[in-house]
């Protein structure tokens, strides 16, 4: 369990259509979806499938990486109430594929442990619960405490790398339509979430494309996830 570039528990199963949504692992450690294309944030991930992040966004993310304080370390198992507090948290610059983080029930390290997981590329926000027993980093960079009743400084994009991982709504992204273009053979995932638990029910809507994407982010929507895909630009 926690090996660099494991693959999260939901990424072999799952296909998106209106009325059914499927991703990650969900709160009892199974993926949900129906359906014949096997894709997920995670598998996307895991397989380095898409585009590449820029340069840009790299040092962007280096930077905010630098200027925050972190809450525990990148690699390693962390005992939830003592080593790591109940709380929303964030890993930024994972530019390999490499990082993995996982929720559990216990430390029995068996599959049936796990509450949710994930691959990461770029950014990735987590909520750790109380009930939770155990958090599992490996390949991450350190984890930052998110405050979410804090006010946002500045103004959110417009427009975000395609696979940046997850943005926080009227934070990192603004709300609006956003389009992104030459995608190929399904390997642009996008998923809009109403919060960082990772759980089945956490997810809103999702889908694999190819060629071009558009999707409405919300001023509800808590989260939006992007990873293998062309950059997304806000549509006019």
């Amino acid at each position: 369990m926690g090996m660099k570039g494991k693959v999260a528990l939901g990424a072999v199963v799952g296909v998106v259509v209106i009325g059914v949504v499927s991703a990650n692992a969900g709160d009892n450690g199974n993926g949900g979806g129906t359906g014949g294309k096997s894709s997920s944030a995670s598998a996307q991930s895991q397989h380095g499938s898409g585009g590449k992040r820029s340069d840009s966004a790299k040092k962007a993310d280096g930077k905010q990486a630098a200027e925050k304080k972190a809450a525990f370390a990148g690699d390693g198992d962390f005992q939830v109430g003592s080593d790591v507090k109940p709380g929303t948290y964030r890993t930024i610059g994972n530019d390999d594929g490499m990082c993995y983080w996982e929720r559990a029930k216990d430390a029995k390290g068996e599959m049936d442990s796990i509450l949710a997981n994930d691959n990461v590329s770029g950014t990735s926000y987590v909520t750790v619960k109380a009930t939770d027993k155990l958090f599992k980093s490996s390949g991450c960079k350190d984890w930052e405490a998110v405050d979410l009743k804090a006010k946002a400084k500045g103004t959110p994009a417009s427009g975000m790398a395609g696979d940046g991982g997850m943005f926080r709504v009227g934070t990192d992204i603004a709300p609006g339509t956003y389009k992104s273009t030459g995608n190929t053979e399904d390997s642009c995932y996008w998923e809009r979430a109403k919060d960082a638990d990772h759980s089945l029910h956490s997810i809103i809507a999702n889908n694999n494309v190819t060629g071009t994407a558009v999707v409405t982010i919300s001023t509800s929507d808590g989260y939006f996830k992007t990873t293998g895909c062309k950059d997304w630009k806000k549509a006019a």
